[in-house]
């Protein structure tokens, strides 16, 4: 399949003054519902640990499950949700972070990960990089590794791209969006 970046970034719609006046939200919704775009989106996402050794991929919710499980299975590893405070139903750890108007909570199943497993986070987007870099955290704080963190959006501007490498967490990401 010979996928270009243009055409991925082609297939995200752009949605202005979401959710709130100023804001240019990037909805990777229409990609999800290009076959051909969505498959090739994923084998670009995995491509660089193909012959690595990742034991589970690490979804942050709700995008980040979509993109996550299809990871999981083109890398045959094993997917873990990162969801919400409140949502699993068995024993969890979670991370409080910041967000612009407060605290939230995320939070993981206390034996999703084992100390020393090799981890990819995935997500659809990174922006300031709080939900990415809590994930991380949270992550570590199994004593798991946080091999590198995946996105099809950067909105590098807002510099959660640069906060995940500052946490010594590699980024790699398909199409950005400078100005946003």
């Amino acid at each position: 399949m010979d996928l270009t970046l243009t055409e991925i970034r082609a297939a995200i719609r752009a949605i202005p003054d979401y959710p709130k006046p100023g804001i240019m939200f990037r909805d990777i919704t229409t990609l999800l519902g290009n076959a051909r775009v969505f498959r090739g989106a994923i084998d670009l996402l995995v491509q660089p640990w193909l012959d690595g050794r990742i034991e589970r991929v690490a979804g942050i919710e709700a995008r980040g499950f979509i993109l996550g499980g299809a990871v999981a299975h083109q890398l045959s590893a094993g997917f873990v949700p990162i969801r919400k405070k409140g949502k699993l139903p068995h024993a969890t750890v979670s991370v409080a972070y910041s967000l612009e108007y407060g605290i939230d909570e995320m939070e993981m199943h206390r034996d999703a990960v084992l100390p020393g497993e090799r981890i990819l986070l995935v997500d659809d987007l990174i922006a300031t990089g709080g939900t990415a870099s809590a994930a991380a955290r949270l992550l570590r704080s199994q004593g798991a590794e946080v091999v590198a963190a995946c996105f099809i959006v950067d909105l590098p501007d807002l510099g959660g791209s640069g906060r995940l490498k500052e946490q010594g967490v590699p980024v790699r990401r398909l199409v950005s969006f400078e100005g946003d």
